[in-house]
């Protein structure tokens, strides 16, 4: 649509991954300014955050409500998109969703959050986004491909494959949840801003789809949709590091690049940069576990706490809420273990 607009001389391609760069950006600051990880909101150090779950349900509520008005304007369009998909690998999906809950207790960090710290200077971070991105290629594509397949061939056919399709479920669910994230909010002395910042990283996923399904669409060269995501972008990311001559940064690249990019920004104007490392063995084998899982789980689950949990929940996507509550669930049921939470106190 905008292309037909505006007579761009720019490769749909090239647009995408200048668009991606843009709402990346955006996430990268609202998120390290918020500090928005859903890890620290159910699975904290201390137990549940009601501060961190104001933040992250308020994007939720915000993406729910808004991709429900794009949709019903005609300004998304993700009818043939596989979230959207009444066949759900079930077993995948719950396995991998318990296995990256794991993960990011592990490593104190859901994906988007350590791609946030790895760019004001957290080298654990670095480490466990190499080896999340790693494990993520493999099981896309690699020794472990043969584990994705085995496990999504189990799947359960069901008539839709969202909740949206019940009338009024999409604005009621927004509101309820935007009631939620203020009560906490209040309970938990949450500041304002960083509310409202939640709503704009809610904004970003469902901006994405509005432009990768409509207003970028180019029905000679089409690109599949694309929303906010970490798993498919890092797995895409280092695929293009380590072979850039070959094949050309995409979608998942540009936003990975403007997360990274916007999130120094960030930290840089508010003198937030400082070098963090390991301490010791101990600590870099717990973190680099909670990556290897986070990867493994993470494609398994069919996307993170963002690619599944936000973009794929602003859709009501039954197979996305799925994995939302397995990741949910497997954090929670690891930070029990008496260890895990003496190393996440040792480490914090």
């Amino acid at each position: 649509m905008l292309l037909e607009l505006y007579d761009l001389s720019l490769p749909v391609h090239t647009m995408h991954l200048l668009f991606a760069l843009a709402i990346g950006a955006v996430f990268g600051a609202c998120a390290q300014i918020s500090r928005f990880c859903l890890r620290r909101a159910v699975a904290g150090e201390d137990g549940a955050d009601a501060s961190a779950a104001s933040v992250w349900i308020s994007a939720l509520a915000v993406a729910i409500g808004v991709f429900a008005a794009a949709r019903f304007t005609g300004f998304v369009d993700v009818s043939d998109h596989r979230l959207m998909s009444g066949s759900i690998p079930v077993l995948a999906i719950v396995t991998g969703g318990l296995l990256f809950g794991a993960g990011m207790v592990l490593t104190r960090g859901c994906v988007s959050r350590l791609t946030v710290l790895s760019s004001t200077g957290n080298l654990r971070a670095v480490v466990v986004l190499a080896v999340f991105a790693l494990v993520a290629h493999a099981t896309l594509k690699g020794v472990l491909a043969p584990l994705r397949t085995g496990l999504g061939s189990f799947n359960v056919d069901l008539p839709v494959g969202t909740l949206a399709s019940v009338p009024g479920v999409a604005p009621a669910l927004s509101i309820g949840l935007l009631g939620l994230a203020f009560y906490l909010a209040r309970s938990s002395g949450t500041r304002p801003l960083y509310i409202l910042l939640g709503g704009v990283i809610g904004l970003v996923s469902v901006a994405g789809w509005m432009t990768t399904s409509v207003l970028l669409f180019d029905e000679f060269d089409p690109l599949p949709a694309q929303s906010a995501a970490f798993t498919l972008p890092w797995s895409d990311t280092l695929f293009w590091f380590i072979a850039s001559s070959s094949i050309p940064a995409g979608f998942g690249a540009g936003f990975i690049g403007g997360v990274l990019l916007g999130s120094f920004s960030s930290a840089a104007l508010r003198g937030e940069l400082a070098l963090q490392s390991f301490t010791a063995p101990s600590e870099t084998i717990r973190y680099m576990s909670g990556g290897a899982l986070m990867g493994l789980g993470g494609v398994l689950a069919g996307g993170c706490t963002v690619g599944a949990g936000l973009s794929g929940g602003a859709m009501l996507s039954i197979s996305a809420l799925l994995a939302l509550g397995s990741i949910i669930t497997g954090a929670a049921l690891t930070r029990q273990f008496p260890a895990f939470r003496r190393g996440a106190r040792a480490v914090a």
